[in-house]
């Protein structure tokens, strides 16, 4: 019987590869597909998979090597069916998207871009000659959180929370099944009004709009929206309970958190370092902390996998 991962990966996300690779990727043992977290196509370069705690290429005939010489390599007529692909065969209506550095495909899947950028003023105007692409698989993990939710949502009421921890931990799935359990009541416990602002379409993995992960029946989502500013368009017009948001780290962040907090919204949001001693060192969380912005810290790590619980430390 075929796995629920090698499904939605030969369903949504195969059909957008060069043809070269899809029947390659397709035949993979059922067993990869679980391990499978990114997809790389670069020009010139054998085609990367990141399997987690290794990288491999795929040789010309669907075997795995980790032997890069003997990998499949992307040429550039891959590279333009591909970007043609993932853009619907509309470069210009994608245009908005590509300036952000990715396109977000159905299933909440993301694919990061890489190329000649181009920029008009202070900001990036276009990105043009597309060099490489990045195919994240985005996975649900429905009650990886669930061990959380003492600490958070407490007799007291919810505290906000802070997930500590280097890339590719697992934080953004923790963060959204927090918000999935939040806005569903879970237990007995009733549900809340949650808003995700989803800066880099991560989240809730919108397309056109509509999330296409479980982050309950009770969350609005912001996507693609500047944290800080719509952590302000949620307290304005949304009624937040609580917000989530991945990855604070900019002056304006910290700012917009204390807002909210002022106003009575609680806050579950994540910041990248390798300890909480780390993080204590960092401007911008270190102005937060000390107005003890944030009762709960959660420390994560790789340790038994993605979503290791490391350490939990109230902060209040």
């Amino acid at each position: 019987m075929t796995n629920e991962s090698a499904l939605k990966i030969r369903k949504e996300i195969v059909p957008y590869l060069p043809p070269a690779l899809q029947s390659k990727i397709n035949a993979l043992d059922e067993g990869h597909y679980d391990a499978l977290e990114e997809i790389r196509l670069r020009v010139n370069q054998p085609v990367a998979l990141n399997m987690g705690k290794r990288e491999v290429t795929l040789d010309d005939k669907g075997v795995l090597r980790e032997d890069f010489k003997r990998g499949y390599i992307i040429n550039k007529e891959d590279m333009k069916r591909t970007v043609a692909s993932v853009s619907e065969n509309s470069y210009y209506a994608y245009e908005e998207d590509i300036k952000r550095g990715f396109i977000t495909l159905p299933g909440g899947h993301r694919v990061g871009l890489a190329g000649q950028v181009v920029w008009r003023g202070n900001e990036v105007g276009m990105m043009k000659n597309i060099s490489s692409l990045c195919f994240r698989i985005a996975r649900e993990k429905k009650g990886c959180a669930e061990s959380l939710l003492p600490h958070i949502e407490t007799e007291e009421g919810i505290m906000s929370a802070l997930l500590v921890s280097p890339p590719r931990c697992g934080k953004t799935t923790i963060l959204r099944d927090l918000a999935r359990l939040l806005a569903g009541g879970a237990g007995d416990k009733k549900a809340k009004n949650v808003v995700i602002v989803d800066e880099r379409s991560e989240l809730a993995g919108c397309y056109g709009g509509v999330p296409q992960l479980d982050v309950g029946g009770h969350t609005d989502v912001l996507d693609a929206c500047p944290k800080a500013a719509g952590m302000m368009m949620a307290l304005r017009s949304l009624a937040p309970q609580i917000i989530v948001t991945d990855e604070i780290g900019r002056d304006e962040d910290a700012a917009a958190v204390q807002e909210c907090l002022n106003a009575g919204v609680k806050v579950i949001s994540s910041f990248h370092a390798a300890s909480f001693e780390e993080l204590k060192r960092r401007p911008a969380t270190k102005r937060l902390l000390a107005a003890e912005a944030f009762q709960v810290g959660i420390l994560l790590s790789r340790r038994n996998g993605p979503g290791t619980i490391q350490e939990i430390a109230g902060w209040d």
